[in-house]
C-alpha cells in the first residue's frame, strides 16, 4: 500500500512538471527574451504596408458588364496603433463613369477591426486587415472596345515616432580629464535601424556650451513614401495639397521632463531630400557627467502607393 502511494505521488509530480514545461511563456518570463522582443518593437523603418491579393484585381482581361473586385491587404509594420480615422486606402487612376461603386470611396485601414494594431512584444508582426473594393457593374460605351486603366492604390495615414537616444551630458566638461568622466559627449549618437516607423532620428550631435547642452538632431524619412503635414486630410490624400503641406514633421523634444528650447521655432521640421535638422538646447546642472534619454516625439501624415494594371474588354453583342 505504501509503495502504491509513492507511485501515485511520483506520477502526479511528473504530470505537474510536464504541464509547467508546456505552459506558454509570456514576453516577460525571461529578461533576455523580453529585451530581444523590445528591440524588434522599437526598431524598424516601416509603417503601413499595402498590397493586393493575387488575382484581385484580375491579372487577365475581363469583360465589361461583369463585377470588378480588388482586395487590399493592409499590414501595420510599425509600432503605432491606428484608429479608424488614422488611416485610409484610396484608389485612383480610373474613370468613375466606367468603374463605379465602391472604388470611388476612401476606406479605413481599420475597417471591421476597430484598431489596426502596431507591433508589440505580444505581436512582433503587427496587425493585418483586408479591405475589399467592389464595382458591381463595369460598363463601356458601345464605341469603346477596351479600357486599360492603371489603378493606383494609396495608403494615407497618420503616424507617430518616439525616439529616445541616450545622450551624454557633462556640466563641467572643461574641468575634468576625459579619462575620469563617465561618458564622452563629443562622440555623438548614431541611431541606426529606425524607431519602428517610416520617419525617425538617424543621428544626434552634442555640444556643451556655458552651462547648456545643445543637440543637433537629424530627422530622416527612412520609408519609400512621402511625408505630409499632420494637418492634411487623409481621406482625400494627395488631392488639393499645397507645397507647404509636403515634407513637414511636427516635433517635441524634452530631457529630464523639461521641454527644450528648439529650432525651428514653429514646432515643425521641413525635410529636404528626405532629411531635416532640429536644434535644441537645455540648461544643465551638476558636477559630473551622466547619460540620459533625449525624448523626441514626431507626428506626421504619410502616403505611399503601388499600381496595378487592369484590362477590360467590351462584351460581344
Amino acid at each position: 500500500m505504501e509503495k502504491r502511494g509513492v507511485v501515485i505521488v511520483l506520477v502526479l509530480l511528473l504530470i505537474s512538471s510536464f504541464l509547467v514545461s508546456c505552459k506558454p511563456r509570456g514576453p516577460g518570463t525571461e529578461p533576455l527574451e523580453t529585451a530581444a522582443a523590445l528591440r524588434i518593437v522599437k526598431t524598424g523603418m516601416q509603417g503601413v504596408e499595402i498590397n493586393t491579393l493575387p488575382n484581385y484585381p484580375p491579372a487577365t482581361p475581363i469583360y465589361d458588364l461583369n463585377e470588378l473586385q480588388a482586395i487590399v491587404e493592409v499590414k501595420n509594420k510599425g509600432n503605432h496603433n491606428l484608429e479608424p480615422q488614422d488611416c485610409f486606402i484610396v484608389v485612383t487612376g480610373f474613370d468613375p463613369n466606367i468603374i463605379r461603386g465602391g472604388f470611388t470611396s476612401a476606406r479605413s485601414c481599420a475597417e471591421n477591426v476597430n484598431v489596426l494594431e502596431g507591433k508589440s512584444v505580444y505581436n512582433l508582426e503587427g496587425g493585418v486587415n483586408q479591405i475589399e473594393f467592389r464595382s458591381p457593374n463595369v460598363e463601356l460605351d458601345p464605341s469603346v472596345f477596351d479600357y486599360n486603366p492603371t489603378l493606383n492604390f494609396q495608403a494615407c495615414y497618420n503616424y507617430h515616432t518616439t525616439a529616445s537616444p541616450e545622450v551624454c551630458v557633462d556640466p563641467l566638461f572643461y574641468q575634468i580629464a576625459s579619462e575620469q568622466i563617465a561618458c564622452n559627449w563629443r562622440q555623438g549618437v548614431n541611431v541606426g535601424g529606425g524607431q519602428g516607423a517610416p520617419v525617425g532620428v538617424s543621428y544626434v550631435r552634442a555640444e556643451m556650451v556655458g552651462g547648456r547642452a545643445i543637440f543637433d538632431i537629424n530627422v530622416q524619412n527612412f520609408g519609400i513614401g512621402r511625408v505630409l503635414s499632420p494637418f492634411t486630410d487623409l481621406q482625400t490624400c494627395e488631392l488639393n495639397l499645397q507645397f507647404t503641406d509636403f515634407d513637414r514633421v511636427a516635433y517635441a523634444v524634452e530631457m529630464g521632463g523639461v521641454p527644450g528650447d528648439c529650432k525651428p521655432r514653429d514646432g515643425f521640421v521641413r525635410l529636404y531630400n528626405n532629411q531635416g535638422k532640429i536644434t535644441c538646447s537645455f540648461d544643465i546642472f551638476g558636477s559630473s557627467a551622466y547619460v540620459t534619454p533625449l525624448l523626441i516625439d514626431m507626428d506626421y501624415n504619410y502616403v505611399q502607393s503601388f499600381k496595378k494594371n487592369v484590362k477590360i474588354i467590351r462584351t460581344p453583342q
